[in-house]
């Protein structure tokens, strides 16, 4: 695949961005895209490894190699083609997945795999510029009536699909808009939602009815939907944040990470925040608590918003710079990374705990924590005090809101109080009711939200009418 000998003549590279102090000035996507040779360049280092090992670290089993190889060959239309072929919204991917299949590449073995998101994002961007990706009407409509509930990326890629195979397809969300946590969670100058814009509007012209501002479960009953539709497709979110139960938690100026950054993309798309408290990071000592991908969010928005300085605490122990190949290649490897948002400024502390908060007049002034060893346990003599004008828990999510529409449906649930559903259909416990995506799984990437709407989509097709031709 590529060219032959061009992983040894061409070294990876990757694409640059804006320097920090002129990125954080806007919300603008800050990343400076290659131009076409050198995508082509770096589609040419795919070598021919024999086993595609980037196949298996991809979820929406993307056909890497065919696509390298097609850029390569300056074929961008037909690679389009090809990456639209497994991928709903590659635009999507190509910007905030964080790429195992980078991580499952042969050439990872030394620390140079191809720059697989970089190709990927150079062609879809290519494919909305040439008008290579238009709406795909069915050939005939089955008259079928099919009710998704989450207009995330998995309620998506689920409708799109559906309305692909000519069914009346309904989405439905409790946000004026669609696109779920890719439009409310991640912030713009990671992914613009002007994409979501253009792509769902491909989706309308396909068939797609969106219903925004409809809760489920609280504006109209989930068994009224059920007996209006031929199915129900449930893909909401793990919306449930993990919470820390100490002493001083309920201090203004202590929130949840999804509190906070979802009124920064509505103020950004000048949309109204609602009847909620502004949160603003403006003029305060930030301090983020959890160090994954929506802690390193609330960073980034914090700086943009004025933050005088931001701190971020991770209760685990800090990572090794470089990971072990033989233990864990061809699998996504924990090691110490930086995202770009950390690089703006923020400092970071591992090993740490919150063990309580402190403030005047009923607002939070300071975190006091201490360090903890290998079992978590607090080390004597390490307290410490941290200046804390805003605190952002971004701890994760444990599952999904289960009052309303879960309880309605008396749907069993996992160990995790996820709603019960496998990968062979993705049927729930309650006839013709399916679930995907984090409402079934947990909380994922967005990667695996696509795939698991992709899937499920098939499974609803089959169920109506006894088979399906949707790719999985």
């Amino acid at each position: 695949m590529g060219k032959i000998t061009g992983f040894l003549e061409i070294d990876r590279q990757e694409r640059r961005n804006r320097p920090a102090a002129d990125r954080v000035r806007s919300y603008r996507e800050f990343i400076i895209p290659l131009s076409e040779t050198d995508v082509a360049r770096q589609a040419a280092r795919c070598m021919d490894c024999g086993i595609p090992y980037c196949h298996t670290g991809c979820p929406v089993n993307n056909q890497i190699p065919d696509w390298n190889d097609l850029v390569y060959a300056s074929d961008w239309e037909e690679a389009c083609r090809n990456l639209h072929s497994t991928n709903n919204f590659p635009e999507f991917t190509g910007r905030i997945c964080p790429a195992p299949c980078e991580a499952a590449c042969t050439l990872n073995i030394n620390d140079n795999p191809v720059t697989i998101k970089t190709i990927e994002c150079a062609i879809v961007d290519k494919g909305f510029a040439q008008s290579w990706i238009n709406p795909q009407s069915p050939p005939q409509l089955t008259g079928k009536k099919i009710a998704i509930v989450g207009a995330g990326p998995a309620g998506m890629a689920a409708a799109q699909q559906l309305a692909r195979a000519g069914h009346d397809v309904n989405l439905y969300d409790k946000q004026a808009k669609p696109g779920g946590l890719l439009r409310y969670g991640i912030p713009d100058f990671k992914m613009e939602k002007k994409l979501i814009d253009r792509r769902f509007e491909q989706m309308k012209a396909e068939g797609v009815i969106f219903h925004g501002l409809v809760h489920v479960g609280v504006d109209i009953t989930a068994t009224e939907l059920e007996q209006s539709h031929d199915a129900v497709l449930l893909t909401g979110g793990a919306e449930v944040s993990r919470d820390l139960p100490v002493e001083g938690r309920d201090l203004n100026g202590v929130h949840f990470a999804m509190d906070f950054l979802p009124q920064q993309n509505r103020r950004v798309s000048n949309e109204p925040l609602g009847d909620v408290q502004p949160i603003t990071a403006a003029g305060k000592h930030v301090v983020v608590i959890g160090g994954g991908d929506t802690g390193s969010d609330c960073i980034g928005t914090s700086f943009r918003q004025g933050a005088l300085s931001v701190t971020q605490l991770e209760i685990m122990p800090i990572p090794p710079k470089h990971e072990d190949k033989a233990l864990t290649w061809p699998h996504w490897p924990i090691k110490m990374r930086t995202s770009s948002s950390q690089r703006e400024g923020a400092t970071r502390e591992f090993s740490v705990m919150t063990t309580s908060f402190s403030g005047e007049d009923g607002h939070v002034t300071q975190l006091h924590g201490t360090e903890v060893d290998e079992k978590f346990e607090p080390v004597p003599g390490t307290e410490f005090d941290l200046p804390a004008d805003l605190v952002l828990l971004a701890m994760g999510f444990v599952h999904p809101v289960l009052e309303g529409m879960i309880t309605e449906l008396e749907l069993d649930l996992d160990g995790r109080k996820n709603v019960a559903a496998n990968t062979d259909d993705y049927e729930t416990s309650r006839p013709k009711v399916f679930a995907a995506g984090d409402m079934r799984r947990g909380q994922s990437l967005v990667v695996w939200a696509i795939r698991e709407g992709r899937q499920a989509a098939h499974s609803v097709d089959r169920f109506l009418m006894g088979k399906s031709d949707l790719p999985l």
